[in-house]
C-alpha cells in the first residue's frame, strides 16, 4: 500500500475488507527486508469489527511475537462521526512521538450514514466527510504513513436500469472518490474465493487478483 496517500477498499459485507485490515496490521510491522513497514499501526474502528484474537494466528504465520504484534496496534472505537474526528486528532498527536506506518479507518462512511439521513442532510454530510478526508490526507503526507479506508456499497438504481453487470457503487460520492488515490473493489468469487479489482489508480492498470480468507488472514486463492 502506498504511503502518503489514501487507499480505499469498498465492497459488500463478507468480501474480505476487514480481513485485509487485520492482515495489514501485522504485515506493516514486518522489517523492510520482508516487505513490511517496520512501524506501528493505528486502527479506528467504527463498526466494532476489530478482533485482537484474529491478529495472533496472522502474527504466527509471519513469525512475529503475538503479544508484541498486538502491542504495536492502537485501536480506538468510534461511535459518532464527531467522535471519529476527535480520535483522528488524537491519533495524529500519537504519531508525533512514535513511528507509525499505517492508519486504518474501518469504515469511513458507516457513522456518516447513521448520523445524517435523507437528502436534506446530504450537503452537510459531504462537507463533514470532506473535512475528515482532508485531515486524513494531511496526516498521510505529514507522517509518511499509508492510510487504508474501508467503505460500504449501495445499490445504484440508475445502473440497474441500464443493465450494468454489477449495479453497486461505493458510498461517499465524488468527495470520497476524489480524495482516495487508489480504490480497490472487493467482491465475492466462486466458493470461498474473493476478488479484488483495481477500480481507480493513477499509476496501476485496471486488473484483478483472486484471494481467499483463512485463519491466517488473506492468503493466495485455493483452486
Amino acid at each position: 500500500i502506498e504511503t502518503m496517500s489514501l487507499t480505499e477498499a469498498f465492497g459488500e459485507f463478507r468480501t474480505g475488507k476487514t480481513q485485509l485490515c487485520h492482515t495489514l496490521c501485522v504485515t506493516s510491522q514486518l522489517p523492510r527486508s520482508m516487505g513490511g513497514g517496520n512501524g506501528k499501526v493505528a486502527y479506528i474502528d467504527t463498526e466494532g469489527t476489530f478482533r485482537p484474537e484474529r491478529i495472533r494466528p496472522i502474527a504466527e504465520r509471519y513469525g512475529l511475537d503475538t503479544n508484541a504484534a498486538l502491542e504495536n496496534i492502537i485501536v480506538a472505537r468510534a461511535y459518532t462521526h464527531e467522535h471519529q474526528m476527535t480520535l483522528l486528532n488524537m491519533v495524529a498527536a500519537k504519531m508525533v512521538d512514535d513511528q507509525f506506518r499505517l492508519l486504518i479507518m474501518d469504515s469511513i462512511t458507516a457513522l456518516f450514514r447513521v448520523d445524517f439521513s435523507g437528502r436534506g442532510e446530504l450537503a452537510e454530510r459531504q462537507q463533514k466527510l470532506a473535512q475528515m478526508l482532508s485531515k486524513l490526507t494531511k496526516i498521510a503526507e505529514e507522517f509518511n504513513v499509508a492510510v487504508l479506508l474501508t467503505n460500504q456499497v449501495v445499490a445504484d438504481p440508475g445502473a440497474a436500469a441500464m443493465f450494468t453487470a454489477d449495479p453497486k457503487k461505493p458510498v461517499g460520492g465524488h468527495v470520497l472518490a476524489h480524495a482516495s488515490t487508489t480504490r480497490l473493489y472487493f467482491r465475492k468469487g466462486r466458493g470461498e474465493q474473493r476478488i479484488c479489482k483495481i477500480y481507480d489508480s493513477p499509476c496501476l492498470p485496471e486488473s484483478e487478483a483472486v484471494f481467499s480468507i483463512s485463519d491466517e488472514g488473506i492468503i493466495d486463492a485455493k483452486e
